[in-house]
This record gives structure tokens, C-alpha cells and sequence, in this order.
């Protein structure tokens, strides 16, 4: 059986390298570069043996990433992603995508927008495993009082992430 062919990236940010990786022109993986020894993990069981193929530009994803790093928060909107997640995750992740940068929801009001208002602990468990933080904005959703919590990359990269898109936060 062949491997599976990744291109992966590593790009600067003021909140960490972030690493990601792609098979053709969509975003199967991004995480900061400290998780990508667990990003990479997920992607074994995912695809079996892989080739990781240095990219030093990123192709479409590597660009649009850029541009949300300097400032357009509407760049990473249109990226192509694969996540492989269940029909529930999907549904989290796509929900995800729809709050706009700057914006919050809470755990509860997420729960809610995915038609499951008692299924706030599977909301947070999909947002955990998010595939492609950034790009499914999980950094976007904070506790019930306004509270940062829950961000695999960290709270202080949360709220970096937060500030930079120009979130009020409490």
C-alpha cells in the first residue's frame, strides 16, 4: 500500500509557528507547532503511512493564512478543508465557520445553533477535536460567562488569536 502524500508548512505567528498540512489543495491538519507531534499521531490513524512533503509556500491554504495573519479575517473562509470527522463534528465544525471573526458564541449558544441544546460536553468534545483550528474557528467559543476556556492550543494563543481578530472580551 502506497503512503499517503501531505504537503506540510510551518508558518511564523506573533502567537507560535503553526503547522499544517494538506493533501492536494485541501487542509486535512493545522496546529500550532508544539501539538503537531499529536497532529501528525491523528493523521497515521487517519491515513495509514504518510509522506510528508516539505512546502515551504502552502499553496492556497499558506496564502490565504498570511492574509488572515496581516489582517483579512475573511481570507481563510473560502479554504478547502477535509476534516474526516463524524456527521456531529461536521455539523460543529461547519456551524464553526459561520462565526464571524471578532464574534463569539459560548459552548451553550454553539450547542444550540447545531439543533442540540442539550449537547453542550459533544459540542466542546467536537471543538477538541478539531482537525484545522484557525481555519474552524474553535478559538471563537468561550464559556457561558464570557470566560476563555477549552483551547487545545492554549489560552494565551486564544486570546491572542481573539485579539487580533478585534473581539470584545470580558
Amino acid at each position: 500500500m502506497d503512503a499517503t502524500r501531505l504537503f506540510v508548512t510551518e508558518i511564523d505567528s506573533p502567537a507560535g509557528a503553526i503547522v499544517f498540512a494538506r493533501r492536494g489543495e485541501r487542509l486535512v491538519a493545522l496546529s500550532f507547532k508544539d501539538h503537531w507531534p499529536r497532529m501528525k499521531d491523528e493523521l497515521t490513524k487517519r491515513f495509514g503511512a504518510l509522506e510528508l512533503t516539505p512546502d515551504a509556500n502552502g499553496g492556497p491554504a499558506g496564502r490565504a493564512l498570511r492574509r488572515y495573519l496581516d489582517g483579512d479575517f475573511g481570507a481563510l473562509d473560502a479554504l478547502e478543508i477535509d476534516t474526516d470527522g463524524t456527521p456531529f463534528q461536521e455539523r460543529v465544525w461547519s456551524r464553526l465557520r459561520k462565526i464571524p471573526a471578532g464574534a463569539t458564541l459560548s459552548y451553550a449558544q454553539l450547542a444550540r445553533a447545531v439543533g442540540k441544546p442539550s449537547a453542550v460536553r459533544a459540542v466542546a468534545g467536537a471543538n477538541a477535536r478539531n482537525p484545522v483550528s484557525v481555519v474552524v474557528p474553535c478559538h471563537r467559543v468561550i464559556a457561558s460567562d464570557g470566560k476563555l476556556a477549552g483551547y487545545g492550543g492554549g489560552v494565551p494563543r486564544k486570546r491572542w488569536l481573539l485579539a487580533h481578530e478585534g473581539a470584545i472580551l470580558a
